[in-house]
């Protein structure tokens, strides 16, 4: 149980991390579109971003597949641009469903490109341990903990916005995405690879 706990805390503590903040910025861009409405869709799409990236962590260290870390940490900051992107082009299409699916699809392939971010380290992490099925567990519970945290705060920031001070859900979707994007540019300078 102990194990388990650690891990818990290392998953919280990963998402959470302000010196590394690309998984705060991904589930804003993902979160930013929705409001508590939707707290089902938005809390569907974060444990599938979830699964997608513990699979990728799974898949890092049984062995099966090891992607280039360079490459991976360029990947990030673009998956955070593209949906930023996509929340700019379909902004005016959020009062239907027409978007989650594309929404759920962006989560599943980018959290498989976020998990492979972390592979390298978690795999060297786990490597002396039996029950690595444990510590992924624990795992994947901190980060899907961690991840209702961000959400929690971004759907009450979207709350403040568009509720209190009146702003058009459009206009927020829409400049929250280019602010996110804005934000994302020296990740995508910094992680650049080639």
């Amino acid at each position: 149980m102990e194990i388990f706990w650690f891990y818990i805390k290392l998953g919280f503590w990963h998402v959470l991390d302000f010196s590394a903040y690309d998984h705060i910025l991904f589930l804003a861009a993902l979160t930013i579109p929705f409001t508590f409405k939707n707290w089902k869709a938005v809390l569907l799409i974060a444990t599938l971003f979830t699964v997608a990236h513990c699979t990728s962590l799974a898949l890092s260290v049984y062995g099966i597949l090891v992607m280039d870390t360079d490459l991976i940490e360029f990947l990030i900051p673009i998956t955070i641009c593209l949906t930023a992107v996509f929340n700019i082009i379909y902004a005016k299409a959020l009062n239907g469903r027409r978007t989650l699916f594309l929404h759920i699809l962006a989560a599943v392939f980018f959290g498989l490109i976020h998990g492979f971010g972390f592979s390298n380290y978690f795999r060297m992490l786990v490597a002396e341990e039996t029950d690595k099925l444990t510590s992924l567990l624990g795992f994947a519970t901190g980060i899907e903990f961690s991840q209702i945290v961000i959400i929690t705060v971004v759907l009450l920031a979207t709350y403040f916005v568009q509720s209190i001070l009146q702003v058009q859900r459009v206009f927020f979707v829409v400049w929250a995405s280019i602010l996110l994007f804005l934000f994302t540019i020296p990740m995508l300078v910094q992680a650049f690879p080639w």
